[in-house]
């Protein structure tokens, strides 16, 4: 295990393209790390400098406090797990395990020892005699994984590792890969694209857009206690939804209908008389009908997705749409009018111009 220090790493490209701004992070030694954001927000840049096939433009990497920037990949105790999988086409599994520990000089009783280790955690045992194209994309996806874990490195870094396999098998390897982790503790920075795959390894969550961080905290925090309008409608599914509005007298107008956000707003109330913010609510946390002491708001349904667990309704308020998600015994029908409740400790506001939120 190893504690990672990452202080104002940049990256900036010979064409100008700044892709990765002041980039500032402590890792705690076992820690399961996740880099999450949309294509091009630098999350894998960022690990490609880790891993040392990206050079630092500017800024300090350190690993157990020793400067790291100028060592070579392999003297970084780190291993990699790409999106390609990278084995060795030509040689079996047991072969694609054994390569580098054979590199090494080790003894070839201690690498059978490690394979036979490495096979059972991940299910291979049956499949060692196998080449790689005779694998289904998960069965490949462990035998890379079972590479990188079978070193003995301080640092794992996997590099968005499930987006080529379908739901089901995206779902195992989840599994797979969270308890992977939990046998070898080693200090773990994931990058995905996937929110879902962001709450439920991480340990903390780094999210990022256009290279800039946007917030670092557990899965529970950046859920409950977004700090920006961008973080709030990336992490959930459906997206936190957001309606704009000008603050007059403590109160909003959504379409005729006004809410006191006076209690949201607290301190700031007379700061934002006059300005508009964004209204947040998350689609999971309302109930339909009144309830009293909730936010009440009247809307026309538009469409509704049974999806098993829980309905979708989609809705208008005026000329405002959101996403309500209800219990499917409970679902209202299409072209009706209703009213849904939102509980004020689950409402958000965010100043319109910093899209930070308020409070």
């Amino acid at each position: 295990m190893a504690y990672l220090t990452l202080k104002g790493l940049n990256k900036i490209y010979p064409n100008g393209f700044h892709a990765v701004h002041n980039f500032d992070l402590e890792i705690e030694k076992g820690e399961f790390i996740v880099f999450v954001g949309s294509s091009g927000c630098g999350k894998s840049t960022t690990l490609r400098m880790i891993a040392g096939l990206e050079n630092i433009s500017s800024g300090e990497f350190y690993i157990d406090g020793k400067l790291v920037n100028e060592k070579s990949p392999r003297d970084r105790g780190i291993a990699m797990v790409f999106q390609s999988y990278a084995l060795y086409p030509q040689m079996s599994v047991y072969d694609n395990l054994a390569f580098g520990l054979q590199l090494q000089g080790i003894d070839e009783d201690i690498i059978e020892g490690k394979v036979m280790k490495v096979a059972k955690i991940l299910g291979l045992t049956d499949y060692l005699d196998r080449m790689p194209r005779a694998l289904s994309g998960g069965q490949r996806q462990r035998v890379a994984v079972g590479r990188a874990i079978i070193r003995k490195v301080d640092v794992f870094l996997m590099d968005e590792p499930l987006s080529n396999l379908d739901a089901k098998q995206r779902v195992t390897m989840r599994a797979e890969i969270a308890q992977i982790h939990r046998e070898t503790g080693a200090t773990t920075i994931y990058v995905t694209h996937d929110q879902i795959e962001a709450m439920t390894l991480a340990d903390r969550i780094v999210i990022m857009k256009e290279g800039y961080i946007q917030q670092v905290g557990t899965p529970y925090e950046l859920y409950f206690k977004p700090a920006n309008l961008f973080v709030a409608g990336f992490i959930g599914e459906p997206p936190m939804n957001f309606i704009k509005a000008t603050v007059k007298g403590g109160c909003i107008d959504i379409n005729g209908t006004k809410l006191d956000i006076s209690a949201n707003l607290g301190q700031y109330k007379n700061a934002y008389e006059g300005k508009e913010i964004y209204f947040g609510f998350r689609p999971e946390h309302i109930k339909l009908g009144a309830k009293e002491g909730n936010y009440v708001l009247p809307a026309t349904v538009e469409l509704t997705e049974m999806l098993g667990d829980n309905t979708n309704v989609y809705i208008n308020i005026g000329d405002v749409n959101a996403i309500l998600k209800v219990n499917p015994h409970e679902a209202p029908k299409v072209d009706t009018d209703i009213c849904f409740s939102i509980p004020q400790e689950y409402t958000y506001l965010f100043d319109a111009e910093t899209e930070k939120v308020i409070g």
